[in-house]
Formats: C-alpha cells, sequence, structure tokens
C-alpha cells in the first residue's frame, strides 16, 4: 500500500484504518461473490459508523486537511450566493434553507451574515450532516461567529417529516456519493468488486449497470471500446426523489466538479473520472489505506438533469462557477471591500482568481440549479447558460 508521492499515515492512523480493512474484508467474505461491488466498498470508506472517512472524527477542510473547498477559500463565495438565495427565498412563503454536508460551517456563517444584510433571512436553517464530529464543529463555529443567529440553525439526520418550503444548498455533495464503476473488456461491460484481498476485481455486470452503460452509448452515438473505464452515480434519482417529496416550494443549487455526459464520457477520459485526496495530494488508488482519505468522482450533469425532470423539478439553469459568481454579484461585492490597504486588495484579488479563473476552480466547478413551484425563474444564470450542453 504504498505511494511514492504521499506522506506516510501515522501509526494510531494505520491502526484506525486496519479496523475498516478488517471489516472491508469481512463483508467481502459474507457476500455471494466473495466480494463487494465498488459503491458499496466507497460507501463504507467515507460512510461507515466511527471508521469511516466522513464518520471519523479527523480534520478534513482547510489547509490543515485533504482539500479546501470554495467557502473556506473565501467568504467571498457565500456572499455571492446569497443574492440568488435571497432572490429565490422573496419567492416562497416562509422560506427555509437547507445546507447537505455543511463541512466546517464556514458557508452557514457567512450566507446567514450576508443573507442578514439583505434582510432575507430564512425562517430555519438546516443543516444535514451524518458525522457528529462535524456537527459538534459546525455548532461551535456557528456558536463563536454568529450568536445572535444560531436559534436559526438546525442539525438534522434526514429531511424533515413534513414538507416545507425551501432552498437546498449543495456544494460539494454529488461528487462524495458513492459510484460503480465499469470497464469494457472484450466488448462485455465488466463491474469492479472488491475482494477479500482488498484487489480491484472485474466481474459480471449487473443488469442495472448494463442497462446504465448502454443508454450512455446510444445516447452519445459512440461505443465504448475495449479498456475503457469510468463511473456511474446510481444515488442520484433516489436523492433528488427524497428532496421532492420533503419539498412543496424549492430551488436547489448544485456545485461541484463535473461535466455534461459527452465530456464526462468522451474518449480521453478512458480512465474515469475518480479521485482520491490526501494532505492536499491527489492521486487514483482507492485502495490507499481506507478511511484516511477521500474519494470522489466527477459528476456527470447530464445524470443529474435527467433525474431532476423524472422526479419533479425543473432545470433553470446550468454553468460555470465562474458565471455563475459573476452574474449573482461577485463583482459588486468586491467593489464594496475595496481599500487602499494593499494587503487588502491583494487578498480580495487573489481569493477572485481562486474562485472563477478556469485554471482554479471557475471552469472546472459547475452550478446548476432546479425549481418546484416557483414562480420566476431561479437567478444566476444571465451571464451563460450551458442547459443546451446538457
Amino acid at each position: 500500500m504504498q505511494s511514492m508521492h504521499l506522506p506516510q499515515p501515522d501509526k494510531v492512523a494505520r491502526q484506525h484504518s486496519r479496523k475498516l480493512q478488517d471489516k472491508i474484508i469481512q463483508t467481502a467474505m459474507a457476500s455471494r461473490n466473495g466480494a463487494i461491488d465498488f459503491a458499496h466498498f466507497m460507501n463504507m470508506a467515507l460512510y461507515e459508523p466511527g471508521l469511516g472517512y466522513y464518520s471519523a472524527g479527523t480534520h478534513k477542510f482547510g489547509e490543515q486537511g485533504d482539500f479546501i473547498t470554495a467557502p473556506e477559500i473565501s467568504p467571498l463565495f457565500a456572499q455571492t450566493l446569497a443574492n440568488p438565495v435571497a432572490g429565490v427565498l422573496q419567492q416562497m412563503d416562509q422560506g427555509n434553507i437547507i445546507e447537505f454536508g455543511a463541512g466546517s460551517g464556514i458557508l452557514a456563517v457567512n450566507i446567514l451574515l450576508a443573507l442578514e444584510a439583505l434582510n432575507q433571512l430564512p425562517e430555519q436553517y438546516f443543516i444535514i450532516e451524518l458525522s457528529a464530529s462535524l456537527q459538534q464543529r459546525q455548532q461551535q463555529l456557528i456558536q463563536q461567529q454568529i450568536p445572535h443567529l444560531q436559534h436559526k440553525v438546525c442539525w438534522l439526520n434526514q429531511l424533515p417529516e413534513e414538507k416545507i418550503n425551501a432552498t437546498v444548498i449543495a456544494n460539494e455533495v454529488l461528487d462524495a456519493m458513492p459510484v460503480q464503476r465499469f470497464v469494457i473488456d472484450d466488448n462485455q461491460i465488466q463491474q469492479l468488486f472488491i475482494n477479500s484481498k482488498l484487489e480491484l476485481q472485474a466481474l459480471p455486470a449487473s443488469d442495472d449497470l448494463i442497462h446504465a452503460v448502454r443508454h450512455i452509448e446510444n445516447e452519445l452515438h459512440y461505443q465504448f471500446p475495449d479498456g475503457y473505464s469510468s463511473e456511474i452515480n446510481f444515488f442520484i434519482q433516489p436523492w433528488l426523489q427524497s428532496l421532492s417529496d420533503s419539498l412543496n416550494q424549492a430551488a436547489i443549487f448544485l456545485i461541484d466538479y463535473g461535466y455534461h455526459r459527452a465530456e464526462y464520457y468522451s474518449p480521453e477520459r478512458h480512465m474515469g473520472t475518480l479521485m482520491c485526496y490526501y494532505q492536499h495530494r491527489s492521486h487514483d488508488n482507492p485502495l490507499w489505506y481506507p478511511s484516511l482519505q477521500d474519494i470522489t468522482a466527477f459528476v456527470d450533469f447530464t445524470a443529474v438533469a435527467e433525474a431532476a425532470v423524472q422526479t419533479g423539478f425543473d432545470v433553470d439553469g446550468y454553468t460555470s462557477q465562474a458565471n455563475f459568481l459573476l452574474a449573482s454579484g461577485l463583482g459588486e461585492i468586491v467593489e464594496r471591500q475595496f481599500s487602499d490597504n494593499i494587503q487588502t486588495q491583494l487578498a480580495l484579488s487573489q481569493q477572485v482568481k481562486s474562485l472563477t479563473l478556469p485554471s482554479e476552480m471557475g471552469e472546472r466547478f459547475k452550478v446548476m440549479a432546479l425549481a418546484k413551484n416557483l414562480p420566476q425563474k431561479i437567478p444566476g444564470f444571465e451571464l451563460r447558460d450551458f442547459r443546451d450542453r446538457l
């Protein structure tokens, strides 16, 4: 399990990973094929209670973690996102906000402050967070930074039981959903499994996976060649269905790195999009110390749009993060914060570059907005709208 460019975890971390490895091995041995499919493995690696990457109490976000998200880079992200969120809340009767996977809690803090300044606070700000350690961290940050607004924030383990009106924020949520992986061998679709030796193993694919891969090929008028490997996320549709079932009026902001289908499954991307992150280093080996690293896959936004329509949502917009932020007032917000202090100018400039440049997050990250029972279009897509690419 060595990787030349990754730092070696300490003894305690390796022991923690070993506990999860043992559980994965036991689960594989008890399975019908002596192996578990990749989505099952990824779910255990990320979410196994007390052991998975997001379930254990290790630090994941920011400079000391494994990756940095847009809300961690700059408060400008939340301040700008707050503008279209406020526009949507104005359309709703008793509108709430639901944030999935709130990370450190900094996005919630800065959005609530921005909405307070806009005089458009939600009825309630619900955070759906499965990690007890992250919940605790979010609660501490909110208590420290916005004690006068902490009564607005409520933590849930699942969606509210009674239907509500809400704006949903899912920043880097879809990429953390478990995916199935396939590979083409002798023109046959094989599915990737993890066996009891903690090795990747290709086995005949399930009917669902075969159907999904053939659907993609038919859509693209392109047959995957031998050796082609990629991923499919089967969790998007049930997740959106649960949202549709729980919400009367809804606006959903999906912010993630991904592509439309033709780009996602292009011939050049023949090794798929799966990536792993450990201490700000990226690699492609998901079996390297399970539980200690993040495992992600890019988002097929065409699949998201298909699932949205099937579950009762309208796709109101799809564009790059740069276009979305600029259309939502990023320039005006920066102008208001600009000062004669050269350090402030440099900091703001660097933050804007990180959020909008194509070489940073500006093009790799996309924003999709889904609507249900809203009288007006969701704002933020006036500059460029790429729905025709889906």
